[in-house]
Order: C-alpha cells, then structure tokens, then sequence
C-alpha cells in the first residue's frame, strides 16, 4: 500500500503535470492547493487524473457558510476531485455541506508554528466533529508528532490522519509513521527537488520501512 501524498503547491500545469508523471509510481494521491488552481484553472485537477491514474485531493481548507461551502465543493468534485479538505472550526453544518457532495478531510491542526495560536485549543472539539460525521480523513501536523498521537488516540473509526509537515517543514516521515499517520504529505521536499522521481523513491522507501 502506497502511502506518499505528493502536495503540488506550484502555479505553472507544465510543471506540474511534468512532476506528477515522474513522481506517480511511488505516490497515493495528488493534492493541489490553491496556487496551482489559481495559477493553471480548474481543469488542472482533470488533467493531473488523467495523467496519473490516481485520487486527486483538492486542498481548500474550505472555511465559510453552508450555502458558499457547497457551492465551491459541487464545482471542485464535478472537476474530478476525489476529495476535498475543509476546515471544522465553520461547524458541522459548513462541513456537512461538502460532505453531501463527495469525500471529506477535515484540518483538526496544521503543520505551522502560528497553528498552536487558535488551532491547537479547538482540536479536541474538531476531533468530536470527525468522530460524528465519520469523514474520510483529517489533517494532523508531522510537525508535531505528540499531536498526530494524541489525535489518533481521540479518533474512532477507520477515520484516516493525513499529515503535512514532512521535508521542508521538518517533520520526519517514520517518525509521525510511529505516533499513528496513515499518510504522508511532501511538497517542496520533491517538487523543487533536481531530481523528483528519486526524492519521491526516497521518501516512499522510507514509508514502507517505517511500516513494516
């Protein structure tokens, strides 16, 4: 089972469809954020399906009203989404609105520093929200593995923990592995790489020799 997520947080489709292909052998999924889709269209999601045969997740971190939430997410799942990230802290009713559309990650911490300022204290109350709604997954820091711990023991289910933070941010893959992620996310660690086929190979190598 592959469990690398490549995070494609470039602006130019060229470069990242040039990635994509490169990296696909070793990845799970494709996340895009908003710097490709605004930098490439929509159509970017469609395109990087089509060029990896894998799930795409789309990073939104949707935050607003039911109504507004629902209408990102209908247009976002029609483009080829497989799933799409979104924050809790709006509450179920913003969440469940992109739930009724398709597959869910909801953000229970983030990977940066300024996470701990507002985040961090609600985490108890977005993991109730996972532990009802049973989305797909929730994000969790690698930058943090005590959290990603802490978070796993609170999590019910077959609730997935997708954690950002691993290579440039400083988070270790085997190390978050350890404290319970189900799933690794690297960005600039492979993408601003020489050589991304061989950054992904790396960290997928070390994927699996945490798992094993």
């Amino acid at each position: 089972m592959r469990r690398l997520i490549l995070a494609l947080d470039v602006y130019e489709k060229g470069t990242a469809l040039r990635v994509a292909r490169e990296t696909a052998d070793y990845l799970w999924a494709v996340k895009v954020n908003w710097p490709l889709i605004l930098g490439s269209g929509l159509g970017i999601i469609r395109e990087l399906k089509e060029e990896t045969a894998l799930p795409i997740i789309a990073d939104l971190k949707l935050a607003d009203i039911p109504n507004t939430n629902g209408l990102i997410a209908r247009k976002v799942f029609s483009a080829g989404a497989d799933y799409i990230i979104a924050h809790g802290f709006t509450g179920r009713d913003s969440v469940k609105a992109v739930m009724d559309l398709g597959e869910v990650i909801i953000v229970t911490e983030m990977s940066h520093p300024g996470a701990r300022e507002f985040i961090q204290p609600l985490t108890d109350k977005l993991v109730e929200l996972a532990n009802e709604l049973e989305p797909f997954g929730i994000v969790a820091p690698a930058t943090r593995p005590e959290r990603v711990s802490y978070i796993r023991k609170k999590l019910k289910g077959d609730i997935k923990i997708l954690t950002p933070g691993v290579g440039a941010q400083g988070g270790s893959a085997r190390g978050v592995l350890e404290a319970g992620a189900d799933y690794i996310i690297v960005g600039r660690s492979i993408y601003a790489s020489e050589n991304p086929r061989e950054s992904a190979r790396r960290f997928h190598e070390e994927i699996e020799g945490g798992v094993r």
